[in-house]
């Protein structure tokens, strides 16, 4: 399954035109997933390279996003010293949500 790419700069200065460019296609992608029986909406960070506390904002939006539409947003290859500025932020959780531990 394919899934959407962030930009390779994603800081304060862009996350505006980030986020227009990324909203259309998150909720066309969320439209196409759930006529799949899908349950996951899939974004890629593996092209992002400079970065700061705004790209959470973008991934907050795009969580928030997902969950409108009953997903589960699937942040895959994030550099590690985002995943650390979303833990300093209080935010992991809300961006890479646990698996859930089964019963």
């Amino acid at each position: 399954m394919a899934s959407l790419q962030l930009p390779a700069q994603l800081g304060f200065a862009e996350a505006a035109s980030a986020w227009a460019q990324l909203e259309p296609a998150l909720r066309a992608e969320a439209l196409q997933v759930r006529s799949g029986a899908g349950r996951e909406l899939r974004l890629s960070a593996a092209q992002l390279k400079a970065f700061d506390s705004a790209t959470l904002s973008v991934l907050l939006g795009c969580a928030r996003l997902a969950a409108e539409h009953g997903l589960r947003l699937v942040v895959s290859h994030a550099p590690e010293q985002l995943r650390a500025l979303a833990g300093v932020y209080g935010l992991t959780e809300l961006i890479w949500p646990s698996e859930p531990t089964p019963a």
